[in-house]
């Protein structure tokens, strides 16, 4: 990347002897295209872009506006050189982060020692796939040169930062609430753009499940009333819904799904970060089976908080055209005929679900992330957005598809209330029941509409939590 760029600017020796004001004039002057003493953002990304570096626009406007000290706008060679060396500083104390026995040379078993106390597992061949992105004379080692070099224009602070796009993204949402939550650097948490990515998260989920809400109504009347006859598929379901309902009725329950987003996003995250420090000393990063305990018992919590929530959905999507007019009716009627225990019917399966569900989740993005690192990177151990969102799309599907049969019968127990006639059975009478009169493939009914609702539901949220990014002024990292 840089090393391109000084190669182009100064011979490589004078380069690595050159006083450090030396290189940063030689830089401004490079980038400084019309000669007036200042550079302005078009400037920088113009010129980065000629000399075969661009960053992007969040990274380049990241880098301008810490750098623009004064706020007038434009860089002068004051500002260019104070951000530099401040930066240099801040990549030298990640450099020292990965040379663990301080021989001024990092190696490919030192990144993978200290991506593990990231959360990042990787092999040696991967490690050495990044070093040789890095390493500019051969060696299979990185000197301070070559990493300052590098990564002199990259506007991450520290090297939990530069591998941060392995990490799962808030902003994807498929409708399930099991996820473990996203991890935020101290900066991010200090300057506020936490709940930024919070928010704009939210509000993706809201556009997503409200997009693929027919979907979620049809999979849950499959799960609810597909034993009364093997005749309910996705055409006859729909034409089912429509018939009694009118299209209207596609979206009932749709309300309280999108309502339970944002409780449901600040306990999970509240706890998250209080069961991580329970579980790591202080100063120690978090590891990968730290965040799976911690991710899952944050699930738990929240689920155990809007719990009552989940129960008025299921009733509000399998129940009839005037039977409740709203949330708040639903709710009083079910208090009254069934007592607030009625609230928390089928929260054992939740609850065992969160396991399975998170595990394999976790388990599959790392061995996805783990095939491209070994068959596709090449210059790069960045995956890009595409790769980033299969993965994240797939690691979730496995996951639903493990903790499946026990969401079936959470669902059937909230539900079996308002069916006539119905036993009202506990998790492992439902079981039974589900395998003796329909067998193991009764346990995966509606799953079909469950899968097709994923691609659209990663492609939308992906989409409008990029644009809420940028409206709500969040950097990117």
């Amino acid at each position: 990347m840089l090393r391109w760029l000084l190669g182009f600017v100064l011979p490589t020796a004078a380069c690595q002897d050159a006083e450090p004001s030396t290189r940063y004039e030689t830089l401004f002057q490079v980038l400084d295209r019309n000669g007036d003493g200042v550079v302005d953002i078009g400037e920088l990304q113009e010129g980065l872009k000629n000399l075969g570096i661009p960053l992007g626009q969040d990274a380049e406007e990241k880098i301008f506006t810490t750098g623009d000290v004064n706020k007038d706008g434009k860089l002068d060679f004051e500002e260019f050189m104070k951000y530099l060396k401040d930066h240099e500083k801040k990549m030298k104390l990640a450099f020292k982060s990965l040379d663990k026995n301080n021989d001024g040379k990092i190696e490919a078993s030192e990144i993978v020692q200290s991506l593990q106390t990231l959360g990042l597992t990787i092999s040696e061949k991967q490690a050495e796939l990044i070093l040789q992105s890095i390493d500019a004379d051969g060696t299979m080692t990185v000197d301070w040169t070559e990493w300052r070099d590098y990564f002199l224009f990259n506007p991450a602070t520290d090297i939990e930062e530069i591998i941060r796009f392995w990490k799962h993204s808030t902003g994807i949402d498929i409708g399930d609430s099991l996820t473990i939550p996203d991890e935020f650097t101290e900066d991010e948490k200090k300057s506020g753009q936490w709940w930024r990515q919070l928010l704009a998260g939210g509000i993706a989920g809201a556009v997503s499940r409200t997009s693929t809400a027919p979907l979620d109504r049809l999979k849950i009347m499959m799960q609810v009333h597909g034993s009364k006859s093997d005749k309910m598929n996705i055409f006859g379901g729909f034409r089912q819904m429509v018939k009694e309902g009118g299209i209207r009725s596609l979206w009932r329950g749709n309300g309280t799904n999108v309502i339970k987003i944002a409780p449901e996003t600040a306990v999970k995250f509240w706890a998250y970060e209080q069961y991580k420090k329970l579980l790591t000393e202080e100063g120690q990063k978090v590891g990968t089976f730290e965040r799976f305990i911690s991710g899952s018992m944050a699930g738990a919590t929240a689920q155990t908080f809007i719990y009552p929530m989940e129960v008025m959905k299921t009733r509000l999507a399998v129940g009839k055209t005037g039977q409740y007019s709203g949330i708040y009716n639903c709710a009083k009627k079910i208090l009254k005929h069934e007592g607030v225990g009625a609230f928390y019917k089928g929260y054992v399966p939740n609850l065992l679900g969160i396991i399975p569900y998170a595990g394999i989740d976790l388990a599959v993005y790392e061995l996805l992330k783990s095939y491209w690192l070994d068959n596709f990177a090449k210059d790069s151990v960045n995956p890009g957005v595409v790769v980033l969102l299969g993965c994240g799309a797939l690691s979730s599907t496995c996951g639903q598809l493990a903790s499946y049969p026990l969401a079936l019968v959470r669902t059937r127990m909230q539900a079996q209330a308002m069916l006539e006639g119905s036993p009202q059975l506990n998790m492992v009478g439902l079981f039974r029941r589900i395998i003796s009169k329909e067998g193991i493939p009764g346990l995966y009914r509606g799953i079909t509409p469950n899968f097709m609702k994923v691609l659209p539901a990663v492609g939308i949220s992906y989409v409008v939590y990029e644009n809420m990014k940028q409206t709500l002024g969040v950097t990117q990292k």
